[in-house]
């Protein structure tokens, strides 16, 4: 892990930071974290406990009952491991269920709070690349790298399509493609932390990139640890 500083990348639904993120990880030899699986697991308990997940003070004491919480472990498909309480999420995870309803628990003050203290205390333990939506505005502020992912609506729609095809969940092109819309819109407007990038970050579109082609430019931009 030695050798670089923590990187912060940021960025909408299906622009890639991911599995950007997770490929730069490997790349640079750095531990890797994808904070929206922690706003997932909120989500996810959320339905698994039959709370609506837009009574917001419902869904906060859940989360503080069954607190999230993420144990690093590169040999996971993730590269870590996500718990409610003590029981492990997997790709449920990334079910259309989880992502209809995700953006509105994200959006709640005391679970983002709840949220960015653990995101940090990772952070704490030593260099990370850390993949979100306030990672470089407000989880890791004083990152020195700092990058901000896009992607066209179209083609951010086709990777999401591709991504629940391989998991075998059939959706349709123009639900997706409002799905992904109104994320945009809740991520971009909400109160607290909002989707935008950190005055300092470089932003990438990866719209006709490949993978390779993107971690490659965000490794030449890494800056080494101080």
């Amino acid at each position: 892990m030695d050798g670089y500083a923590h990187i912060a990348i940021d960025g909408p639904a299906g622009s890639g930071k991911t599995t950007v993120a997770h490929a730069l990880a490997r790349r640079l030899g750095v531990l890797y974290l994808d904070t929206g699986a922690m706003y997932r697991a909120v989500a996810l308990l959320s339905l698994r406990a039959r709370v609506d997940p837009h009574d917001e003070s419902a869904v906060l004491t859940l989360a503080r009952e069954r607190p999230i919480h993420v144990s690093v472990d590169e040999s996971s498909p993730l590269g870590f491991r996500v718990f409610a309480g003590e029981h492990e999420f997997g790709g449920e995870l990334y079910g259309n269920d989880v992502s209809r309803v995700v953006s509105v628990v994200a959006a709640y003050p005391g679970v983002r709070a709840l949220m960015v203290e653990r995101q940090r205390a990772i952070a704490d333990a030593g260099p990370v690349i850390m993949a979100g939506r306030d990672i470089g505005t407000v989880v890791l502020p004083k990152a020195p790298t700092k990058i901000f992912l896009t992607a066209s609506v179209e083609e951010r729609v086709e990777r999401r399509l591709a991504e629940l095809a391989a998991r075998g969940n059939d959706v349709s092109r123009p639900a997706l493609r409002a799905e992904i819309e109104e994320r945009d819109r809740l991520d971009a407007t909400r109160a607290t932390a909002p989707l935008r990038a950190a005055a300092d970050a470089v932003e990438i579109d990866s719209s006709g990139a490949t993978i390779d082609e993107v971690v490659e430019r965000i490794a030449a931009l890494a800056r080494p640890q101080a």
